[in-house]
């Protein structure tokens, strides 16, 4: 499990369809090829379960810890979470995904925040207020506790890159200060919350 992320789908069992054993007596010798077939066949469908159980883990969905409140109140500090590691390698980022990136100042960190803008967007911030486009944002991801009155003079979102924030708006470390994120170091979109238990749901 990668940690530190600022602030897998679990595979099913294999269902054995039931064998209906034939009546009577079996012959002499035959119980231990019957049995013999019956761990095999449990052993072929461990192997096929932790098989389809480790591309899904490697290639699809990958595990993480949060650490920190800038996410609240989505994501709490520790919450662990599967992030969709395919999901941009075949679809777009839109605004509003919650996205995990490596920091763009050291890449051994990584961040997790929220898309605001897209590459050729004109973003402004005006105490607090986020316009794209000459737009006001509606974020109702932002509860009114959490907001803040900073403001950003007015740019354009620059080929490839993306301007994230936190939804803590208050005590978020983002695009604010670090800049746009360029789109090779965006390598997941947040999926879905699986401890603690209370908090399990999808990530919006």
């Amino acid at each position: 499990m990668q940690d530190g992320i600022d602030g897998q789908a679990v595979s099913e069992p294999v269902a054995v369809a039931p064998v209906s054993l034939a009546q009577g007596a079996p012959e002499s010798g035959g119980a231990g090829p019957v049995r013999a077939s019956g761990v095999h066949s449990w052993v072929r469908d461990m192997v096929i379960s932790v098989v389809v159980s480790a591309f899904i883990i490697i290639f699809l969905y990958q595990p993480v810890r949060v650490e920190g409140t800038s996410m609240l109140p989505v994501l709490e500090d520790q919450d662990r979470l599967f992030i969709n590691k395919m999901a941009y390698r075949v679809g777009e980022i839109h605004r509003g995904d919650v996205v995990v990136f490596l920091y763009p100042h050291d890449h051994t960190k990584s961040y997790i925040k929220r898309v605001i803008a897209l590459p050729g967007d004109d973003l402004r911030i005006d105490h607090g207020r986020v316009y794209v486009n000459g737009t006001a944002v509606e974020e109702k991801y932002v509860p009114l506790r959490f907001e803040d009155d900073r403001s950003a003079p007015e740019m354009v979102i620059p080929a490839n890159d993306y301007f994230v924030m936190g939804d803590h708006r208050s005590i978020s470390s983002d695009s604010r200060d670090f800049g746009p994120v360029e789109r090779s170091l965006i390598y997941g979109k947040a999926a879905f919350v699986y401890w603690p238990m209370d908090q399990a749901g999808v990530v919006r």
